[in-house]
């Protein structure tokens, strides 16, 4: 079972990287902060409430800082 999620993780991540060009500057900052926001929140709060919240937080944030530095 791992084995296979590994592999599932790797070509999901493979995608994400083909697409990363094409996202705009708020987009690139909703994919960073809900993944920090996510490792965060795991760690802060534990378990999966901790890490959903984290990341609806973290990309929340991370979109109006990528859609304020596509303005500059």
């Amino acid at each position: 079972m791992r084995r296979v999620m590994a592999v599932a993780v790797a070509a999901m991540l493979a995608g994400g990287c083909a697409q990363w060009d094409r996202l705009s500057g708020s987009e690139k900052g909703a994919v960073i902060g809900a993944g920090t926001g996510a490792a965060v929140g795991n760690a802060v709060g534990g378990g999966t409430l901790g890490t959903l919240g984290g990341a609806a937080a973290g990309g929340v944030i991370g979109h109006e800082v990528g859609k304020r530095e596509e303005r500059r």
